[in-house]
């Protein structure tokens, strides 16, 4: 028993060893603090590590070194500074600060206390803070600028919570409300205000969209407005450059035409007075040939000279009747054609009208454009009525120019148209009687000579009765005819 109880003695001091050893090591987790005290002054700490606490000698104490919710709530309704009363309800993450001067602080303040115990111990402090930051900020502050505010908190209550050990990690403010709905009111204020500048801005984007469309409209139908006068003017200078052609062309046509007439004229004028010259010749010469046979001669002569003037007249007559009437046939068929024209550019008119109806001057332009057909047609038939007076106006005139340069030879005419009715009517009684039987010599020449004498009388009481001596007017112009030469060019 002796030889082995120094073995038991060891045993047991071993037993104990490892139960002294089992129950004084511990090992502190990430986010506690063990506090290990009692045997020296200062105590050791130990955090995420192990340790041996020396049984009977020294005690562990514990300190939460995790994050920490504390809900912070005014409770009551909390002044601000313009005398609104308020409710603020924040949250904020705290910690123990991890260094030793933290956690000595914390541990005199908080040691072996729950995480809820010590967010129970540091709401009242936080509260109080947030209360005194409250009643220096106004309402619309508070609500504007919350960051501010709980920055505010947060910069009050550090100093606090730094004697305690306690580190503010955040504070967010979650709901701010007051007693007489002022913070409603506010929002509905700045809800009105912002539909009415929604309203506003909608009104003036729609005033602009309007105010583009109409004038997108204004452009458009100016641009139709500016594109139909041109086409106008353009149709009317045409019309006007085509009139002013044919103009043109219908004067020098008429020049020529009366170039040549009058050529004409003037060449068969020679040629008469050629011809009577060389009659008139040759009856001066027969009659100082055949001195008896003068007055058969004069009265052939006679005959013979109003045979052509009146050949010459009815020529005259039918050539200006046909020129007349050439030129009223012109005047017609122009008429016509500028008739069809008119008629063209009314119906090129009503279909242009009829295009712009749509267009918000539809019935101007299709009244100036029956304004312009209707005037077209006025301008022809004006033209024509005009062409064909000049035509009349043209044969008058020659006519009359004729008769001006003719003069005394155009009375002759008349005389010698008239002679023989006078002389058939002075030999009318004549024509009763069945037959004369005449007695002595040169009863034939008495006979004429009777007759003679009676259209003398009826010379001689033209004169009486209107004063143109016809006889000396007979003898004057074929006196001439025979003292002037024949002139030739």
């Amino acid at each position: 028993m002796t030889t082995y109880l120094p073995y038991i003695i060891g045993g047991i001091i071993a037993i104990l060893v490892i139960i002294l050893f089992a129950t004084g090591y511990v090992k502190a987790p990430p986010d506690q603090a063990y506090i290990i005290s009692g045997f020296k002054k200062k105590g050791r700490t130990l955090i995420g590590r192990a340790g041996v606490k020396i049984p009977f000698l020294e005690r562990l104490d514990k300190l939460y070194l995790g994050q920490m919710t504390v809900d912070i709530k005014t409770e009551q309704s909390v002044p601000t500074n313009d005398f609104i009363n308020v409710n603020v309800d924040a949250v904020a993450k705290v910690r123990i600060l991890p260094t030793p001067e933290g956690i000595s602080l914390a541990a005199k303040n908080f040691l072996n206390k729950s995480p809820e115990g010590i967010t129970l111990d540091l709401q009242d402090s936080l509260q109080g803070n947030m209360r005194e930051i409250i009643g220096t900020l106004s309402l619309k502050s508070i609500n504007t600028d919350r960051d501010s505010f709980s920055d505010q908190v947060m910069q009050k209550a550090s100093k606090d919570m730094e004697r305690l050990g306690i580190e503010i990690l955040s504070c967010n403010i979650q709901n701010v409300t007051d007693d007489n709905g002022l913070i409603r009111d506010l929002g509905a204020d700045n809800t009105a205000r912002i539909k009415k500048d929604a309203a506003i801005a909608k009104a003036q984007a729609d005033r602009d969209v309007e105010i583009a469309q109409a004038e997108a409209a204004k452009a458009s139908n100016d641009a139709k407005v500016k594109a139909a006068e041109e086409m106008a003017e353009r149709n009317n200078a045409l019309a006007i450059k085509q009139a002013n052609l044919q103009k043109e062309a219908d004067t020098e046509k008429a020049r020529a035409e009366a170039a040549k007439s009058i050529e004409a004229e003037n060449q068969r004028k020679l040629k008469d007075v050629a011809e009577t010259n060389a009659n008139i010749a040759k009856a001066e010469r027969e009659a100082e040939l055949k001195q008896k046979e003068i007055e058969l001669k004069e009265y052939e002569l006679d005959a013979i000279v109003r045979k052509q003037a009146d050949a010459e007249k009815y020529k005259a007559e039918k050539e200006a009747e046909a020129k007349l009437a050439a030129r009223q046939r012109e005047a017609e068929a122009e008429k016509y054609e500028r008739e069809q024209e008119a008629e063209a550019a009314l119906l090129v008119a009503q279909k242009e009208a009829e295009a712009r109806k749509a267009a918000a001057d539809a019935e101007r332009y299709a009244a100036e454009a029956e304004a312009a057909a209707i005037k077209a047609k006025g301008d022809a038939e004006a033209a024509a009525i005009k062409a064909k007076g000049e035509a009349e106006a043209a044969g008058i005139e020659k006519k009359a120019e004729a008769q001006a340069k003719m003069k005394d030879a155009s009375i002759v005419e008349m005389l010698m148209k008239a002679l023989p009715e006078m002389t058939a009517a002075a030999s009318a009684p004549l024509a009763n009687v069945d037959s004369i039987t005449m007695y002595g010599e040169n009863n034939s020449s008495k006979l004429v000579g009777d007759i003679t004498t009676t259209v003398s009388k009826v010379i001689h009481g033209v004169k009486d009765a209107t004063g143109i001596d016809l006889g000396s007017m007979l003898a004057g112009y074929f006196g001439g005819k025979a003292a002037t030469p024949p002139t030739s060019e």
